[in-house]
Order: C-alpha cells, then structure tokens, then sequence
C-alpha cells in the first residue's frame, strides 16, 4: 500500500472520529438538558426549531401573493413592477446564499442564521413602509435587502441538519425541512388573503412577527456542534474543488434536477392561479388560496414521508426518485386535456406533486450526505441557490409560454421532467447505504 493511500486512510479514520465524537457531544448536551429519557423530547425541540426556519423563508415571499393585484392599484404600478416584489427577493437571495453558505462553514451556521433572521425581518418592516407610504423605491430596496437576508436562512439550516444528525435521523429531518417549506407554501396565500382583509398592505408588517418566533427558536431550542479549525480560503477552495471532482456527475445532475422541480411547480400553481380567476371558474382570495393547497399538501405530506421511510438507503432513493419523476412526467403531459375539468386538473396536478415530493427529500439527504462538515455549507447553499432560481423563474417564464398557448405549457414541462428523469436514471447512481 502507497504511503498516499495510507495517509488518505488516516485521514479518514480521523474524520470519523472527529464527527463521531462531535455526535457524542451533540447527544450529551441533549441529555444534560432533558435528562437520560429526554433525548426523544429534546430532538422534537429541535426540529421544530429548525422547521420554523424554511417555513419563514416561504412566509416571506409567498404571503405577498394574493395582494399583488390590489399593489398595482394602490400603488398604480404596472404588472412588472409587481412581479419584481416577488422576483428581486428570490434573485437576491439566489445570489447570496453562496457566500453565506461559505461564511456559514467558516463561522458557524447559527452565526449566519441568527443575523439573517433579524436582517429578513427588520427589511419586512420597512418594507411594510414603503408600502404604507406608496412608495415603490423603498419597498422595491427593502425586498432586495430582503432577499440578502433570507440567504442565511433555510440553505444554511439544512447543512446544520448534516452536522447534527446522521444516518436515519438526519433523513427524517430533511425530509421535515422539506414539508415545512411546502407547508409554508399551503398555508401563505391563506394567511395573505386573511391579513390583506384588515388592509392590503398588513401581510408586510405581520410577516416580522413570524421571523421573531423563528429567531427565538432557532438562539434558544438549536445547539450547534462544536466545530473543527476553519480552513483558509485557498484551501476551502481546494477541497470544494475535490468534491466536485469525485462526485460533480451525480451532483450537478442532482442540483439541475432539483431546480426543474422547483420550477415546474411553481410554474404550474402559476398557471392553476390564473386559471383559477377566469370564467368558467371566477375563484379568488381565500377560497382560491384553499384550492392551490391542495396539490401542496400532497406534497408536503409525501416529503415528510418519504424523509422518514429512506434512512440513507440508496437503492429506495433511486427507486423514490424514478418513481416521482415518472409521476410528473404522466400526469403533467395528461394535464392539458382536463384543463377545462377543475377536479380532474387538480387531481392530476396533485399527483404531479405528490411525485415531487418523493424527489426533494432524497436528492437533500444525498448531497448533504456526500460531503464533510467543513464544506457542508457551501455545497448545499449552491443547491439550494439554483432552487430559488427555479423558483423566481418559473412564474414569469409559465405566463410567457401561457401568452402562447396552454399546449406549450403542459408540452414544455412534460418534455422537462422527461430530462429530468432521464438524468437520474442515467447519472444518480447512489451507493446502497449513502454516507
């Protein structure tokens, strides 16, 4: 055996010990805190903390929804400029979430998150002005400053869920990770069409109290593990290079792939939305809000499921994946005939999400299992970067296709999630047991 292989075993054995004995610490502090029988207690506290952090994320964005109609006039702005409400937030975050993610595996993920909830939320407030004085500047800036915050938030919460649980457990969490982010997305338009019934402009304002509820959580509920010696930026550089070279195949498939999820469906609940206010149908604000939850608790539900079933298991994750892939490829390329039939056109759009839903979960667990902590956050927060581009993009790109025909729609993302699944079919090959 070469002395580089040796040295390369020694290493490994190292960081073995190094995590185990970060899990040890971790475990220890959750029993000095509720006792030798609290460790279930304490580990329900903790999801439930780190449950509030995507769920705020969607909060923020998704609750503006339902009053972007009643901007344009209050503010007498046109469409565009509305859009940008929505769509500057997610570009911004989309762009930071990177660099917090490298700040995150240099300082701690707790040292960026609790800045960026009070940032996220500070901005809903003088976004909430802007508003309240008509004055698109200032809530176009708070947006954007908005976004930078929400970078620190979700992205840098799932790498913490890599660096406290592992094997089973951290699946479990992940999969929680992912229902709270589609559970925020159930229950925003909700609670935006109920809090614009006092004024328009109330969602901005009761926004910042959800943040502090997660601010709370996230200092007092979450103890981070003890971290190893940052490394220099030459040297982190080097290793996210490594990781890319020994599994860039699989993970940029992986990163593309969850994208695409991200932008089918927020494309399509787009799509249903609009559909939604038009005779036949005529149905909005909260009843409207109602129908667009159904196909995401579909979702939701089969996140939180599919997170607690594929503990680490390869073979299920490829099995799940191809599955729900095949899911949206038949039920959105069967869409387009039942668009006129609301019931049969939910049913298949649930279906369609339902398969998302066994997508997301094992595409998390993979890519937060295949790296080290110290790189961690990075290469989560470059996944999760390119979902808001996803999410930002699909919406205006869907109206666009939709300015052309519904055929090109439904064609569109039928032929998406065909490459979608063909890519996991042929590139995200998992090991049986996933580190």
């Amino acid at each position: 055996m070469s002395a580089t292989t040796t040295n390369d075993n020694q290493r490994s054995r190292a960081r073995f010990r190094t995590d185990t004995a970060s899990e040890d610490a971790h475990a220890n502090k959750s029993k000095s805190r509720t006792g030798p029988k609290g460790g279930r207690k304490s580990k329900a506290w903790e999801y439930t903390a780190l449950a509030t952090v995507p769920l705020v994320l969607v909060l923020g964005n998704s609750m503006l929804v339902p009053i972007l109609p009643t901007m344009q006039s209050a503010m007498d702005i046109t469409r565009f400029q509305s859009s940008l409400v929505i769509t500057l937030f997610s570009v911004a975050a989309a762009i930071i979430i990177p660099i917090a993610g490298y700040l995150s595996d240099r300082f701690g993920r707790k040292s960026v998150m609790i800045p960026a909830l009070i940032i996220y939320g500070g901005a809903g407030i003088l976004a909430g002005f802007g508003a309240l004085w008509e004055s698109y500047g200032t809530l176009i800036t708070a947006r954007a400053i908005q976004g930078i915050g929400a970078a620190g938030t979700a992205p840098i919460a799932m790498a913490l869920v890599g660096d406290l649980y592992k094997k089973g457990t951290e699946s479990q969490a992940l999969g929680l990770i992912e229902a709270a982010n589609g559970s925020g997305k159930v229950v925003s338009p909700i609670l935006g069409a109920l809090f614009a019934l006092i004024v328009w402009y109330a969602p901005f304002f009761a926004f910042p109290v959800f943040c502090v509820l997660s601010l709370l959580a996230v200092i007092f509920l979450l103890k981070e593990p003890e971290r190893q010696e940052p490394k220099n930026v030459k040297g982190y550089i080097k290793d996210v290079r490594k990781v890319f070279a020994k599994h860039g195949r699989w993970m940029i498939a992986s990163f593309f792939v969850g994208s695409l999820a991200l932008f089918i469906l927020f494309g399509v609940l787009f799509y249903l939305s609009d559909i939604l206010e038009k005779p036949p149908h005529s149905i909005d604000g909260v009843r409207k809000g109602l129908i667009l939850a159904i196909p995401l608790l579909g979702m939701v539900t089969t996140a939180y499921i599919t997170g607690s079933v594929i503990r680490k298991n390869g073979v299920l994750m490829r099995l799940l994946m191809n599955i729900g892939l095949s899911m949206m490829v038949v039920a959105l390329g069967l869409a387009i005939w039942f668009n006129n039939n609301l019931i049969g056109f939910i049913t298949l759009l649930t279906f369609s999400s339902i398969g998302t839903g066994m997508v997301l979960p094992c595409l998390n667990t993979m890519i937060t299992g295949a790296v080290e902590k110290t790189e961690r956050g990075m290469i989560t927060s470059l996944y999760s970067s390119l979902r808001f581009f996803g999410v930002a993009f699909g919406p205006p790109l869907f109206g666009w296709m939709m300015g052309i025909s519904d055929e090109t729609v439904f064609i569109t993302v039928s032929i998406l999630s065909l490459i979608a699944l063909c890519l996991v079919f042929f590139l995200v090959k998992p090991d049986k047991q996933v580190q």
